[in-house]
């Protein structure tokens, strides 16, 4: 029996996992020394972030792209747009980061944290439906981890019920449902540029959308309520400033040239990891992605540990066999912060998930076969010890 990291052996791994995000390209550098040495360092004034919000809707088969700030207002401005207004509620899903509803109380409206589905964790219609009432105004399915969600029965369900649908693809730079890349199957759909994203400028959002009207409500409510060609102190409307700047699009420009690539990196290592433990019949899966999945991103890797296992020491020999794992998210309805501000429906899926599943980021998704086969080695050590499953 090999001795486990945590009791003093070796660790399954002991090189440096990649950095993320990683070093510049050249591409990058001269693309921002050329907006330095510009002086136009405002999205008003260059013509950068004009470029990427066009180059990126088209890459997601979108109409419409608009930049700005960050991802949490990318959703506040969507659903602004989409006509959520004060004392409506959104339906979002129990497994999510808590932006999902932070972005919803920006707007005076109710987050109602539905459950997810067992098995791949996203909304579903059957988990959507017992959250609608008379005041529901929009649902926020979220691509997961950079899976998308199950969107023919929840586009189905909205149509149903004359609900907008905004795409939570903070995640998801890249995935497909079905043949398309996600964010425009809906009303609109949201992406990030924080720093843990799979295109990272160290913030920064985008908002895609086929509807030429709505496009320009979420163009306006990011400048101040302006409208696009119009006076430039003529305000049509209540808005912010919200804007991306060049410097930011600068960094995200050339990442498009790259975004393929790496997702199909992240692909491969996932897809080793989950065939190796396939193999096994061990105690530790790769969470399933829904029907209709043609593209995953990859921004995360979801493992799935059988019931009874002991998280806490899990994480600790996992982290000294030199893999280091998330416990990801827990239950959204329970946080504290949110507490009297949200309805929330029982959510025995999400509870599930924070009590089994374990989260690989970026950096072990880049890191090729052999990181790939790093992880597989760590988690037979880990989880062929009885004191994982204490409770087993």
């Amino acid at each position: 029996m090999t001795t486990l990291a945590i009791d003093g052996g070796a660790p399954a791994r002991s090189a440096p996992w990649p950095a993320w995000p990683p070093p510049a390209s050249d591409a990058q550098r001269a693309l921002l020394a050329q907006v330095v040495d510009s002086g136009d360092w405002g999205a008003t004034s260059g013509p950068l972030c004009e470029r990427l919000a066009t180059a990126f809707a088209a890459r997601h088969d979108a109409k419409h792209g608009i930049v700005l700030t960050n991802g949490t207002l990318a959703l506040f401005v969507a659903l602004r747009a989409a006509g959520v207004r004060p004392g409506d509620e959104v339906v979002v899903p129990a497994y999510t980061f808590v932006a999902c509803a932070t972005a919803v109380l920006l707007l005076g409206a109710v987050p109602v944290v539905a459950d997810v589905d067992p098995v791949h964790l996203h909304l579903t219609a059957d988990t959507v439906r017992p959250a609608l009432s008379s005041r529901t105004r929009a649902v926020m399915p979220v691509h997961l981890a950079g899976s998308p969600a199950p969107l023919d029965e929840l586009l189905a369900l909205a149509a149903e019920h004359g609900l907008a649908v905004v795409e939570d693809s903070a995640q998801a730079h890249g995935a497909a449902y079905r043949g398309r890349p996600v964010g425009a199957h809906g009303t609109a759909g949201t992406f990030s540029f924080q720093s843990s994203k799979a295109m990272t400028a160290g913030e920064g959002g985008l908002v895609v959308t086929d509807d030429d009207e709505l496009a320009a409500r979420v163009w306006s409510a990011c400048n101040v309520g302006r409208v696009r060609d119009g006076a430039w102190y003529h305000h049509a409307g209540v808005g912010w400033n919200l804007r991306m700047t060049e410097l930011q699009a600068a960094l995200l420009l050339p990442w498009l040239d790259r975004l393929d690539e790496e997702v199909a990196a992240r692909d491969a290592f996932a897809r080793r990891v989950e065939a190796a433990l396939a193999a096994d019949g061990g105690p530790l899966s790769v969470v399933p992605q829904p029907a209709g999945t043609t593209a995953d991103s990859r921004h995360l890797l979801l493992l799935r540990a059988a019931p009874g296992v002991d998280r806490g020491w899990a994480g600790k020999a996992l982290a000294a066999e030199g893999v280091p794992v998330d416990d990801g998210y827990p239950p959204l309805g329970g946080l504290a912060a949110l507490e009297g501000q949200v309805r929330s429906l029982p959510a025995p899926g999400a509870e599930g998930a924070a009590a089994t599943v374990f989260w690989l980021r970026q950096p072990q998704l880049m890191a090729g076969p052999d990181g790939a086969d790093d992880v597989v080695t760590a988690v037979r050590r880990v989880f062929g010890d009885r004191r994982a499953f204490p409770r087993g």
